[in-house]
């Protein structure tokens, strides 16, 4: 059995409201969430992706005026020593020579950093003493040390380079924050 249509009316129903409603605003909201804050953390991070990164730093090369002298005056173990720890001084007696120190930081290269660092030592003796070895020179606290000299000598002169031996990372003031 077929069905005929006999009469058809469509109905045509409009809703009509302004440009500004909550859900216009809503719709605002969301795509601007939605964009805006990916590219602001892409431009404040430097990119997504570190390609390359480098950071230097120059270390301050300042004496400490904390050292320690001890030099062998003889194959048999007699010395002579000062440092600059007067409880030390003390307890040296006989023992304590007072050297003649001069300390000197120097700018080579103009940068308002000290580059060089020059230690001059000058240790009074009698005149049957000489120094068979220096046993033990340095400043304590960056770790300089020497100990040359197998024969008796009027001068000893040391030149070297500073090593660092890094036990924590550094501080510093560049992008990536640390936390320690």
């Amino acid at each position: 059995m077929a069905f005929y249509e006999v009469y058809s009316h469509p109905a045509l129903i409009r809703y009509k409201t302004s440009v500004c409603t909550k859900a216009t605003l809503f719709l605002v909201v969301v795509l601007c969430l939605t964009y805006i804050p990916p590219l602001l953390v892409a431009y404040r991070s430097q990119g997504f992706w570190i390609k390359r990164s480098t950071y230097e730093e120059q270390p301050v090369v300042r004496f400490q005026y904390q050292t320690l002298l001890v030099a062998a005056t003889s194959t048999r173990g007699e010395y002579v020593a000062w440092s600059t720890f007067p409880q030390l001084n003390n307890m040296l007696g006989a023992n304590l020579r007072i050297p003649a120190v001069t300390v000197r930081e120097e700018d080579q290269n103009q940068d308002g950093k000290l580059d060089l660092l020059v230690f001059q030592l000058q240790l009074p003796l009698k005149p049957n003493e000489q120094v068979y070895t220096d046993v033990h020179r340095g400043d304590a606290e960056s770790g300089i040390h020497a100990a040359l000299l197998f024969c008796p000598g009027a001068k000893l002169f040391i030149s070297g380079d500073l090593r660092l031996q890094q036990r924590t990372p550094l501080p510093h003031r560049g992008l990536y924050n640390i936390i320690m």
